[in-house]
């Protein structure tokens, strides 16, 4: 179980309030927490509690934040050795207000994230040539995510791309993607149509498929995910959960399915797993905080 996860690490700011505000008001808040978390860290994290060798590369700036984070990766017996200090950047922050129902927004001043470059990853050649699967995410720079995964293809490995946040991707990047898993509103952008219920979602797994990506998961939050192969489509339900707090889920399942699959299981029993472990994580706050670990999951 040998992951490999590039992406970013960020401080997360959380205010948990009735409701999210409007745009130009103020309102007053309750709990404040302060968690590790980026999508990158998450997902490290989840799939190092969940019993995988991780080796965790991303960029910290040269500042508190950047210190306690890589002390806290290795509290979870995640290689660290490839965790870069930046000298001239902040480490990245992200503000997150979750209301009442569990639902959040997010804003991530990405600090020294948006400097980890493909010079970078030069010098971590040996992670990729460890690795049985590479993670990656969308909140460095796309030069860097498409080094790794050309790199990684051109090695055998296999790469899950998790398309968050949500933008545009070249025919190579995806070319060079064994495993995409957009959210319902990434699917939609990725593949040009609106996503509303299983039938567009299909259509726009069709068209990602097209693209020249293997294998599409799209979550679909409390209703579970979407497999689909051109030649293979099912729907994994998830188990209903009072939800506290969604903003790490997704990052979880995306570690656990890494998790699975290094372990051989096959597509459904990972994306089973997978929805499990993300089903845990939202009843409780924070990001990284709330990834489970192994002898929690019933799947296991």
């Amino acid at each position: 179980m040998k992951i490999l996860v590039v992406g970013s690490t960020n401080t997360d700011m959380v205010v948990k309030a009735e409701r999210l505000p409007l745009p130009g008001e103020t309102i007053l808040g309750g709990t404040f927490l302060m968690n590790a978390g980026g999508k990158g860290a998450n997902q490290a994290v989840a799939a190092a509690r969940l019993g995988a060798q991780v080796t965790f590369v991303c960029k910290t700036g040269n500042d508190i934040f950047g210190q306690q984070s890589k002390q806290l990766f290795a509290d979870e017996g995640i290689d660290t050795r490839y965790v870069f200090s930046d000298t001239e950047h902040p480490s990245g922050v992200a503000l997150i207000t979750v209301d009442a129902n569990a639902e959040n927004c997010i804003v991530v001043a990405s600090g020294a994230n948006a400097y980890l470059l493909p010079d970078d990853l030069v010098n971590a050649t040996e992670a990729i040539d460890w690795s049985d699967w590479v993670l990656m995410q969308l909140e460095i720079p796309m030069d860097t995510i498409e080094y790794v995964a050309n790199a990684a293809r051109s090695k055998g490995k296999k790469v899950i791309l998790n398309p968050a946040p949500a933008q545009p991707l070249s025919k190579t990047l995806l070319a060079n993607t064994d495993i995409l898993t957009p959210n319902e509103t990434e699917a939609g952008m990725i593949a040009g149509i609106p996503v509303t219920d299983t039938v567009s979602a299909c259509e726009a797994a069709r068209i990602i498929c097209d693209m020249g990506v293997q294998t599409v998961i799209i979550t679909l939050g409390a209703k579970g995910a979407l497999i689909f192969r051109k030649d293979f489509q099912v729907e994994i339900p998830v188990e209903m959960v009072k939800a506290v707090d969604t903003t790490a889920a997704g990052d979880v399942f995306n570690g656990a399915l890494a998790v699975a699959l290094s372990e051989n299981r096959d597509i459904v029993k990972a994306v089973q797993f997978a929805c499990k472990a993300a089903s845990i994580s939202v009843t409780r706050l924070g990001a990284q905080a709330s990834a489970p670990y192994r002898d929690e999951l019933v799947l296991n």
